[in-house]
């Protein structure tokens, strides 16, 4: 039975006046696109950052295809790309001798044409021999892919990759991602573009306070944690208090009043039918399909209550 692509048991990292880490323990297959979501300072970073050599647990393990990163540090970071949040190349050489530098760092012959195939698939081309530091914030964005993607990683990392990047680009990059999976490269990505998980993403786990309080499919945390609604918006604002009917089945005025938003499960005649009692007349009706972005508030939300 092939290793798992990443496996962490109760990863703990304290810090002297922070614990970033509360016990993580994850399992991500081969071949998987995973998203690692969570608002900023849940402890993301911290674990990539164990995972990939860069920083030492407290406690806890963390193995990359069977290698312990520990134990066995140089297996582990051979087969391991990273795209981290911060730029970390010398903005003295060009792009394609920033990528021409990274391939030796890993021992890997220098190719020409997977120098090129990367500086086209990331819009890179044309900045291929000007100085790094003249690149814009998004080129050099776009630069860190590419030196995380060219010695052919088995796993990458990529840490908020599509920060800074447009939007035309970054669904260009989504394709490259799928193409990189399809070719057998399991991606591990952390984003605060929360389609962007939902658009690419086998899996999701969400991470709040340093510790996991949700690892599924994006279809099933949706059916579990997210509500479709319908929304009413009317043609003067409804001043009145809402009837109990729709109170009771979680209808709220938004807008000043304008408008009308209510969880929807099941049929919709109920709501139809309470709304247009209402004294003001219904302009426009339309229903909202759950999203994660819904899952995520949910679960946070609920983290924060607790804490």
């Amino acid at each position: 039975m092939p290793p798992l692509a990443v496996e962490t048991d109760a990863l703990v990292k304290k810090y002297p006046k922070v614990q970033a880490l509360g016990g993580v323990s994850l399992s991500i297959e081969p071949g998987e696109i995973f998203a690692l979501l969570g608002p900023n300072g849940a402890g993301k970073t911290t674990w990539i950052s164990i995972v990939c050599g860069l920083t030492r647990a407290t406690s806890g393990h963390a193995r990359v295809l069977g290698h312990d990163v520990v134990a066995d540090p140089m297996a582990a970071r051979r087969v391991v790309g990273l795209v981290p949040q911060e730029i970390n190349f010398d903005p003295f050489f060009t792009p394609r001798e920033v990528l021409r530098f990274q391939m030796g760092y890993f021992g890997v012959q220098p190719s020409n044409d997977r120098i090129e195939e990367l500086l086209a698939a990331l819009a890179l081309s044309d900045k291929a021999d000007v100085s790094s530091r003249e690149l814009s914030g998004g080129m050099r964005r776009r630069l860190l892919i590419a030196k995380a993607l060219v010695h052919r990683p088995r796993v990458a990392f990529l840490d908020e990759p599509t920060a800074g990047v447009d939007i035309a680009l970054r669904k260009d990059l989504w394709n490259y991602v799928r193409k990189l999976r399809a070719e057998g490269t399991t991606i591990v990505l952390t984003t605060h573009y929360l389609e962007e998980a939902e658009e690419l993403a086998d899996r999701v786990a969400v991470i709040d306070h340093g510790r996991l309080i949700a690892v599924d499919k994006p279809e099933v945390l949706l059916r579990q944690h997210g509500k479709k609604r319908i929304r009413f918006t009317f043609d003067a604002p409804v001043v009145a208090a809402l009837p109990a009917r729709l109170l009771a089945l979680g209808a709220t005025l938004e807008n000043g009043g304008t408008s009308l938003s209510c969880p929807l499960e099941g049929d919709a005649s109920e709501v139809l039918a309470a709304a247009a009692a209402l004294p003001a007349r219904v302009v426009d009706l339309r229903t909202e399909q759950p999203s994660l972005e819904q899952v995520f508030l949910a679960l946070t939300a609920r983290v924060e209550r607790r804490a």
